[in-house]
């Protein structure tokens, strides 16, 4: 069995990631596709995972793949989680995530329905009524928010209590269930925000103005097998642990789609892992790097098992639900943290001695931070012992 060390392991990192120099680029749909997607839970994260591999790219130019040249799109996928993707990979997101995403939606939101009375003993029926009604609504806006379409449809105002029995449970509307759904099922997309870059406020859009055709389908058997194969070309090689966790397939479905592949196993110092066959020849190393890294930036939240590049640094920059915060990287390896202040300061903090040309280097990267913000203040919404400490 090959071994591959964690020295080639960084390697890859810097040079398929982007991280390094010499292989930044100005393109945000061509850095989303080196990464696979870009996590967009946090919708700052997709901006500053940009501008940390971009050279001289701009949040107007990201505003303009997303919105105006529409070559991203941003979707629940992977572990019912947003991601902003290239739109040429929607069609592989949707067969071998979205789909039933949407399906295990429907089915919770009408039980939720069932149990408070609505739908005449039909909860899901109506549900779909509801859901039709909303999807021809935004057709005829052509762009809407959520308050904008419950005004067009009424039903989308109905409440209704998930929890009756518990103290903190309180009547919500189901607005927000209808265009999750038709989201997922890949009818709607979420369009430009009320805010800036860093707002989660989305008005949404039907799917044609981004896809004029729709979305194509594809088997989820064939998708399945292209995303794992993009996602071992970029984080690759790993243990199938985590591929499973990566993608949140049961493991049946994952040992299947790997066995539609060419692979080969490899040692990682003394973890199993695989590879696709056709990419077992070394990356050379590139001249060392310094990045920082937004929290739930797609480098970090690509792998379960992390002690390669993270080493004992967990419990300063992960949350108690396992996400990631901001992070300063050196080489291939997260050596400490950072945050911005209320004034806009990029502040951070060394968890380990890396020398001086090192810190210069992170220091010019937190000064092309703080220019990329400018104006705009963006607090992670997931906060971390270190970030905390660096925003006191």
């Amino acid at each position: 069995m090959r071994s591959i060390d964690a020295a080639q392991r960084r390697a890859r990192l810097a040079v398929r990631h982007r991280l390094a120099t010499t292989e930044r680029s100005d393109r945000a749909a061509e850095i989303a596709e080196s990464l696979v997607a870009l996590h967009a839970t946090d919708p700052a994260t997709v901006f500053l995972a940009v501008a940390a591999r971009g050279r001289d790219i701009t949040p107007a130019e990201v505003e303009q793949a997303l919105y105006e040249d529409r070559t991203l799109l941003r979707m629940l996928a992977m572990r019912r989680t947003m991601f902003v993707v290239p739109v040429d990979l929607v069609a592989i997101l949707q067969a071998s995530c979205a789909d039933a995403l949407a399906h295990k939606q429907r089915r919770t939101y009408s039980r939720y329905l069932h149990q408070a009375g609505i739908g005449d003993g039909d909860a899901l029926g109506w549900l779909r009524q509801v859901e039709a009604e909303t999807h021809q609504a935004l057709s005829t806006r052509g762009a809407a928010t959520g308050i904008q379409l419950s005004k067009d449809v009424a039903r989308l105002r109905t409440q209704v209590n998930t929890a009756p029995d518990k103290a903190y449970s309180k009547p919500t509307n189901i607005t927000t269930w209808v265009l999750v759904t038709l989201g997922c099922e890949g009818r709607i997309v979420r369009g430009r925000p009320n805010g800036s870059w860093a707002s989660s406020q989305y008005t949404w859009a039907p799917v044609e103005s981004w896809l004029p055709d729709g979305i194509a389908t594809v088997t989820a058997a064939q998708a399945r097998v292209e995303l794992v194969r993009r996602w071992l070309r970029a984080f690759g090689p790993a243990p199938v642990a985590d591929i499973t966790w990566w993608t949140g397939w049961t493991l049946r479905d994952v040992r299947s789609t790997l066995g539609a592949l060419d692979l080969v196993e490899v040692d990682l110092d003394g973890t199993v892992g695989v590879l696709l066959a056709d990419d077992l020849e070394p990356v050379p190393a590139p001249q060392p790097w310094a990045a920082l890294l937004p929290a739930l930036d797609p480098t970090p939240m690509g792998w379960q098992s992390r002690d390669w590049f993270l080493g004992p640094h967990a419990p300063r920059l992960f949350d108690r639900n396992g996400n990631i915060g901001p992070t300063v990287w050196w080489d291939g390896r997260i050596v400490g943290g950072w945050a911005q202040r209320k004034d806009g300061e990029i502040v951070w903090r060394l968890l380990e001695d890396v020398g001086a040309d090192a810190e210069a280097l992170i220091a010019t990267e937190a000064q092309r931070s703080t220019e990329w913000f400018g104006d705009v203040r963006a607090i992670p919404r997931f906060r971390t012992p270190l970030e905390r400490e660096l925003t006191a």
